[in-house]
């Protein structure tokens, strides 16, 4: 009962990652209906049964405000993998390092900041990644909140791939 279900808005939108007894709360109650099921496993109550969930699907559209995902070194972490986006090792303490450094009117934006190893931030200094001859292996962009339930769950559903985009 303490596996993860993936909640779809009635378009298939994905929305978040509940717990088991919730999806069946709302299974039961009427409020969603089964997309997809665990293989083979059913809860069983006195004068009911029904497939496990891993996907379901509210009955009725919920509109949403955008979810905006904060800015913070934790996130950036995240997004980046907890990898350095200079040399690609994740063995070794990170920062966070500003691509257009904070001394020439570099901001705090999703777009600027990137996971750094010490060792690499202090080697790129005050110069950006082209003048410190240090490409950037991939280019920092704002998250959607898609990119975070592969964190709030670690592995995921192979089922879930088609609805969270990742094919």
């Amino acid at each position: 009962m303490n596996a993860k279900v993936l909640i779809l808005n009635q378009n298939y939108e994905p929305m978040s990652v509940v717990n088991v007894k919730k999806a069946i709360a709302l299974l039961y109650l009427g409020k969603a209906e089964l997309i997809e099921a665990q293989n083979g496993q059913l809860v069983r109550a006195v004068s009911v049964s029904m497939a496990f969930p891993s996907i379901v699907r509210l009955s009725v559209f919920v509109r949403v405000p955008y979810k905006k995902i904060i800015l913070s070194r934790k996130n950036i972490l995240r997004r980046d993998g907890h990898r350095c986006q200079y040399c690609g090792r994740a063995d070794l303490p990170l920062t966070v390092d500003h691509v257009m450094p904070a001394s020439r009117n570099g901001e705090d934006s999703w777009e600027n900041l990137v996971c750094a190893c010490v060792r690499c931030n202090n080697k790129k200094g005050d110069r950006t990644p082209e003048e410190a001859l240090m490409p950037l292996r991939r280019k920092p962009m704002r998250p959607n909140h898609v990119t975070f339930i592969r964190h709030v769950v670690g592995s995921l559903d192979e089922r879930w791939k088609p609805y969270l985009f990742l094919n």
